[in-house]
């Protein structure tokens, strides 16, 4: 975590839906420039031999990954039954032994797995990572180490195994997120304090990941979560890591049990790490994660495909959520969303998928991507026809998007949606596409293709110094 241990999550609830739209409009925003994205401060601490290890098959590990781009977060777990998200206990002081009731009432259909694997194939998303354990405590799997699971109460069946036998009937890959933090086990937070309660509690925990590692086949991604109370070697994170390794040598784990992990997790934001770290933005469709009756802020599919264009620029990936109800069953405000952005990827997948971080920031009014030699221009708000182009030739033939700064020649460029080819003027500074239709070819966003002699580079900036310059004042 980068502030406290308080979690953005934390500071999202605390602070509103407001201030969570603010921060993410100004991280959009400045991801927009052309120059490189900043990570955000972390502690720097030396790599451990189990950071080493686990770098040397990281490139090999992680290609799949790289190349999907797309995942869907599900959480789902007791606190759906309340439909106030997933922090209502801790944010609402619900006592303990009455929250535990819900454990006993909580009774998803058994289609609920099948039916979020296929909307997320739909979807053209390409993995899946599901809550085994959120910070209520309360396990979707059957375990050993407590009763306070799917199996001994009111499913009466392990979510998990549900979970998993329906992603892999969609070739999905399989994720398993896990918080550390426990706020119903006794010693959850007065381990920090207390040796005993400590070496128990850590115990307990090493326990139900090995037990989720080891009874479901391979697991291709491990999602740690909440380190609080303690420290990486209270939690004798670099043991807990070589046992997860021992157990699936290849697994991808990101950084949130204070390791380094072989990916950062920026979370209801986009920010790219320096370039060779790989780095997934995770987010909401509304406001919350688990589900929330009353949140009706929906992103539209718009913003989501702008948003995954904006993390394949970056070299990162999108992990965005869903929160079923009680039932298992998706709201319908999400299915809705999630279709229209799988109906876009089947056209425009090229700009997404297996795509490389790029030397190109995008316009005001575009993200750029790139794979291999092609720039992608994810058109989000389509120029249609200016009354300028009266006056300017430069806006001739209508319609006319143009970009300055390309430093590569253009060889050729389509519409995606049609294969429409897409006529061209180039110079220096600036490459315009004419002839373009009035009207955007494509819903939510138009994407032309442009193929390049190398391998795409754009920069406003650069140009900036070498633009021919007239007067002090008017020169026409």
């Amino acid at each position: 975590m980068n502030w406290t241990e308080s979690t953005r999550r934390s500071f999202l609830k605390r602070f509103g839906a407001a201030g969570a739209l603010a921060m993410a409009a100004a991280n959009a925003e400045g991801l927009g420039l052309a120059q490189e994205p900043q990570r955000s401060a972390e502690p720097k601490t030396p790599p451990t031999p189990a950071d080493l290890k686990q770098a040397a098959t990281r490139e090999q590990r992680m290609q799949w990954w790289h190349d999907a781009k797309f995942g869907m977060f599900i959480h789902f777990g007791t606190y759906s039954l309340i439909g106030r998200q997933e922090w209502a206990r801790e944010m609402e002081g619900t006592p303990t032994l009455q929250y535990e009731l819900l454990a006993k009432h909580f009774n998803p259909k058994r289609t609920a797995a099948r039916e979020w694997a296929r909307l997320a194939k739909r979807a053209g998303q390409k993995y899946m990572v599901f809550t085994t354990k959120h910070h209520e405590g309360f396990c979707n799997f059957g375990t050993k180490l407590t009763d306070y699971n799917a199996v001994q109460q009111g499913p009466g069946r392990d979510l998990v195994a549900e979970y998993v036998e329906a992603a892999r009937a969609e070739g999905m890959r399989v994720g398993f997120y896990y918080s550390l933090m426990d706020w119903h086990h006794p010693d959850g937070a007065t381990c920090k304090t207390d040796e005993a309660a400590r070496k128990r509690f850590v115990e307990y925990t090493h326990g139900l990941i090995r037990e989720i590692l080891t009874n479901y086949g391979k697991v291709d991604i491990l999602w740690y979560d909440m380190s609080w109370p303690l420290t990486p070697e209270e939690w004798e994170a670099e043991k807990m890591n070589a046992m997860v390794f021992d157990l699936q040598p290849e697994i991808i784990v990101n950084n949130r049990n204070r390791l380094e992990g072989d990916f950062t997790t920026p979370e209801q934001r986009i920010q790219a790490s320096e370039a060779g770290r790989a780095w997934e933005s995770c987010m909401t469709l509304n406001n919350s994660w688990g589900y929330c009756q009353g949140d009706d802020d929906w992103k539209t599919p718009k913003t989501i495909a702008n948003n995954l264009a904006i993390c394949a620029r970056g070299g990162g990936n999108y992990l965005l959520n869903i929160g079923p109800m009680a039932d298992g069953s998706v709201p319908p405000q999400s299915v809705a969303i999630l279709d229209k952005v799988g109906e876009w990827l089947q056209t425009n997948g090229k700009a997404i998928y297996g795509t490389q971080r790029a030397k190109a920031g995008g316009t005001g009014n575009a993200t750029f991507t790139t794979s291999g030699n092609n720039l992608y221009i994810c058109q989000y708000a389509w120029p249609g026809r200016t009354e300028a182009a009266e006056w300017l030739t430069f806006y001739q033939p209508q319609v006319v998007l143009s970009i300055g700064g390309l430093k590569n020649k253009a060889l050729s460029a389509r519409l995606l949606k049609t294969g429409q080819k897409v006529e061209f003027v180039q110079d220096q500074f600036t490459l315009r596409l004419t002839g373009l239709p009035s009207d955007p070819p494509d819903d939510p966003i138009s994407v032309i293709e442009v193929e390049c002699d190398g391998v795409p580079e754009v920069s406003d900036s650069d140009m900036r110094p070498l633009w021919p310059r007239g007067k002090v004042g008017m020169s026409v």
